[in-house]
């Protein structure tokens, strides 16, 4: 089942971003935020009471994806043009599909919203993944988040 998120789904939320990033951790707080701000646009894939994937980002009218976007959810804008994509979390092998599935989902909504497409950063190595969905590569993003090395991904339509 895919749904949208709510603040219900926090401790989720948080568990499945911790299984992904172990290193990272404390996002419960920042994910209550995202949550408060666009829980329309998180995308929770669930098998029965466990959640085994999601998807999360806002909308806005700046075309590229930037640091601040990540922790500053007030920067939403429903009416955005742009649906960035923030995270795309999975605690499932990559050939599930779940992963896709909500990409797919997330891809459809914004069309439907009549956004002018989908932004999300990724490392070198999933350009080709994202790639298979529409998503072109714009090359190095400005972003330093998490001190990596990021790829700007546009998906238009």
């Amino acid at each position: 089942e895919i749904r949208k998120g709510t603040l219900k789904d926090l401790e989720a939320i948080a568990a499945v971003e911790a299984a992904c990033f172990p290193a990272a951790g404390g996002y419960g707080e920042e994910f209550a935020g995202r949550l408060q701000q666009y829980g329309d646009h998180f995308w929770l894939l669930w098998e029965g009471e466990r959640l085994l994937a999601f998807v999360d980002g806002f909308c806005t009218d700046w075309p590229d994806l930037t640091d601040e976007m990540y922790a500053d959810a007030s920067l939403h804008r429903e009416n955005g043009a742009w649906q960035m994509i923030f995270g795309v979390n999975t605690i499932r092998l990559p050939q599930t599909g779940d992963a896709g599935q909500l990409l797919q989902q997330a891809i459809a909504d914004a069309r439907a919203q009549g956004r002018k497409g989908l932004v999300l950063t990724c490392k070198e190595a999933l350009v080709h993944y994202y790639a298979k969905f529409g998503f072109v590569n714009e090359g190095v993003s400005g972003s330093t988040h998490g001190g990596v090395v990021w790829y700007q991904m546009r998906l238009k339509f």
